[in-house]
């Protein structure tokens, strides 16, 4: 299966590679855009390459899926959006994303999180998309609201990060919701 490479009209949702290992490592090892990510800055690039070598394996294995979220206008990788725990068979998945700081409140995650719900719903064919995100992530779950996602629960203790285990909130989008809506 090939990658799928999707646009919008800002946004183009590409294959991480290793040619943005730079980029990767610039996302991933700043603090304020993993706080909510369940897991440790990174601290050297190959570090970076490692995660992109586990996106792609992961891919081929069709266990998830990881865009990097390219800004047209600027030519460059400003975040990352995946499907993890992908299940076709399941017809399920769980979204994530993150963005740099300077690319928050501008509306690029919304447009990319829209245009991956309708890639799973109408490419992939899933019934139910799933994100997971600590309790004091309000800018990522006052944004999942508004797409249309519910919340359905507290997950008590879900994501180990920083020497503790952290509560997380869990909501989902299914098919015929969105369908209404869209």
């Amino acid at each position: 299966m090939e990658f799928p490479v999707l646009e919008t009209s800002r946004l183009k949702l590409i294959e991480i590679k290793e040619e943005h290992v730079d980029k990767i490592f610039q996302i991933f090892s700043n603090e304020e855009v993993i706080r909510y990510y369940g897991m440790e800055p990174l601290k050297q690039k190959d570090q970076a390459s490692n995660m992109i070598k586990s996106f792609s394996k992961s891919f081929q294995e069709k266990r998830s899926m990881r865009w990097g979220i390219y800004l047209k206008e600027s030519e460059e990788i400003v975040g990352t959006l995946g499907l993890n725990n992908l299940s076709i068979g399941q017809k399920r998945t769980e979204i994530g994303y993150e963005l740099l700081p300077e690319y928050w409140r501008k509306g690029i995650a919304r447009e990319a999180v829209e245009s991956i719900i309708h890639y799973c719903f109408e490419e992939l064919n899933l019934f139910r998309i799933a994100a997971v995100t600590f309790t004091e992530n309000e800018s990522s779950y006052k944004l999942l609201l508004k797409i249309g996602f519910e919340q359905e629960g507290l997950l008590r203790g879900y994501i180990y990060q920083n020497n503790k285990s952290n509560d997380t909130f869990v909501f989902s989008l299914i098919k015929p919701e969105w369908k209404r809506t869209f």
